[in-house]
């Protein structure tokens, strides 16, 4: 990527908008919000069954936006250790508990800075959640 760049990624869904999954300024990565939505526009961790009845999954989600968010940094070259700072939106505070317990899995104390912010929706009704990180690309 050049030194000012913006990139959708292919195996990825497309943005619900005009603007791409990464924007890189510099050394700086910007993802832009990233969801549990796949390129087939399914959404990981949402299910309904034959009568309609719907079953959400936080900890489905957060995993599947996580490594939505690896798959758009690997594009740049970096990866989920670049990450200096995300910014989670939850739907709702109860769902706190998994989304915590999921991110314990791929970071630590020595990872990002980290806001998490209850919002009154996303863009599709099965959403949980969504992320927005910066990274730093390594200087090496």
């Amino acid at each position: 990527m050049t030194d000012t760049s913006s990139h959708t990624v292919a195996a990825l869904a497309t943005p619900r908008g005009r603007y791409p999954h990464v924007k890189v300024s510099g050394d700086l990565i910007h993802v832009s919000g990233t969801s549990a939505r796949r390129a087939d526009n399914t959404i990981a961790g949402a299910e309904a069954d034959a009568m309609g009845t719907t079953t959400l999954d936080i900890r489905e989600q957060t995993r599947a936006v996580i490594e939505n968010i690896r798959a758009i940094l690997r594009e740049t070259g970096a990866d989920l250790s670049d990450i200096v700072q995300l910014t989670t939106y939850l739907i709702a505070m109860n769902d706190f508990g998994g989304y915590n317990e999921v991110y314990g899995e791929y970071f630590d104390e020595n990872g990002p800075a980290r806001t998490t912010v209850a919002v009154h929706q996303l863009p599709h009704p099965h959403l949980l959640i969504e992320i927005q990180a910066v990274a730093r690309r390594s200087r090496s």
